[in-house]
């Protein structure tokens, strides 16, 4: 039996409640969401902020509204911000050629809102994904360099979140080997979804197992597989020894026509664990694996 980790990320930065009218956006929506899906069996919430009309923003006031709201329902989840941030609201800037470019410096201010890990976000894409126009997210050595130096700054851990095996081999490797995390290091594999989503690969158990082989020694792994790729991609994973993350940040539905929510995602993914032979990871022993503090709840 091992014992699995599982990551509920209950928001992401892209969908609006008119895709699903369960998607949590403010504060005490996604604290609620979080603590049901803890109870669960998740040990990790991937958290994006939401401005008081749904659009995105990295505002550090709105992710430690939702860290306390979290933890004042009594959860030691482990808290990870998001400094991805979405493609809406905060994080556009219009620029003189006519794209929109993602803002690094509102990325930058998920860093500060008080969470144990952040997102190591270091991609240089096109997103085209729920915008009428191409959004250039630029994510260079330098910016990269910049932001995992904030995310370390505000004693946080970086979870690398890769798309595609070049941004392994590129800068989450060079980094790693300029010291900038300690071991285990926690990488997330995101896979699926639709073309020019981040750059990211499409879900195949070949692209997951080279992904994987990628990996820096002393690296833990999860898999978020969006849309149709979550089930199989997080079975694929819970077979090879990785973890999970499941969550309509990446995936609105439950079968073909279905739409679901946080918590009936985590309940399926925990039961489907189960009857693979394992168990769920509990906050506090994944916050030991990870070496994170531990948390004391009133």
């Amino acid at each position: 039996m091992a014992k699995i980790m599982v990551t509920i990320a209950p928001t992401g930065g892209m969908s609006m409640k008119t895709a699903n009218p369960a998607l949590p956006t403010q504060p005490d929506e996604i604290a609620d969401d979080v603590f049901k899906c803890w109870k669960a069996g998740a040990a990790i919430t991937a958290i994006h902020a939401r401005r008081p009309d749904d659009q995105a923003t990295c505002n550090a006031d709105i992710y430690r509204a939702i860290n306390s709201k979290i933890r004042e329902r009594g959860s030691d989840i482990i808290l990870n911000n998001s400094t991805g941030g979405g493609n809406s609201g905060d994080m556009l800037v219009e620029r003189p050629d006519g794209l929109w470019e993602s803002n690094f410096e509102e990325r930058l201010k998920g860093c500060d809102g008080g969470a144990e890990m952040c997102t190591f976000d270091g991609v240089t894409v096109v997103d085209t994904v729920g915008h009428p126009k191409e959004v250039v997210v630029i994510t260079p050595p330098s910016r990269c360099e910049t932001l995992v130096k904030r995310i370390l700054e505000k004693g946080a851990k970086p979870e690398w979140e890769v798309f595609s095996p070049e941004h392994i081999l590129q800068d989450v490797t060079r980094l790693i080997q300029k010291g900038y995390d300690k071991p285990p290091y926690y990488v997330n594999l995101v896979l699926g979804g639709e073309k020019g989503f981040q750059g990211a690969m499409p879900y195949s158990m070949e692209i997951l197992s080279f992904m994987v082989k990628c990996l820096p020694p002393q690296s833990i792994w999860c898999v978020s597989g969006i849309g149709p790729a979550q089930l199989p991609a997080t079975t694929q994973a819970i077979l090879m020894g990785g973890h999970v993350r499941v969550g309509l940040e990446d995936n609105h539905y439950y079968g073909a026509g279905q739409k679901t929510n946080n918590l009936a995602l985590v309940e399926r993914q925990v039961r489907i664990l189960r009857e693979l032979g394992h168990e769920p990871m509990s906050a506090g022993e994944a916050r030991d694996v990870l070496g994170l503090t531990p948390v004391r709840l009133n």
